[in-house]
């Protein structure tokens, strides 16, 4: 998938996107979410264009980023991954 950062939060889908993936078969929610979105738009032939943002280390308070959320995520895309090449990712 020809994209730099599939978790950056920002995002905006033209509606045919929306309209032509089956949200009810999203398997994930959180970071992993958003990878599984622009992987199933990617999968469907929409292009993905990204506008890069300026990302600042945080000065105050924690993150929320965990081992676990970082897991998900990794999991997700090779998940993902191979429900493409068996086909079951439509």
């Amino acid at each position: 998938m020809p994209v730099k950062d599939p978790t950056s939060g920002f995002k905006c889908f033209q509606r045919k996107v929306l309209e032509n993936i089956d949200l009810d078969k999203i398997l994930s929610d959180g970071y992993a979410f958003q990878i599984e979105m622009n992987f199933r738009a990617w999968v469907k032939g929409f292009h993905i264009k990204e506008i890069p943002i300026v990302f600042t280390e945080r000065k105050n308070g924690v993150s929320k980023m965990s081992r676990k959320i970082v897991w998900e995520a990794a999991w997700m895309v090779w998940r993902l991954e191979f429900m493409r090449i068996l086909g079951l990712l439509k």
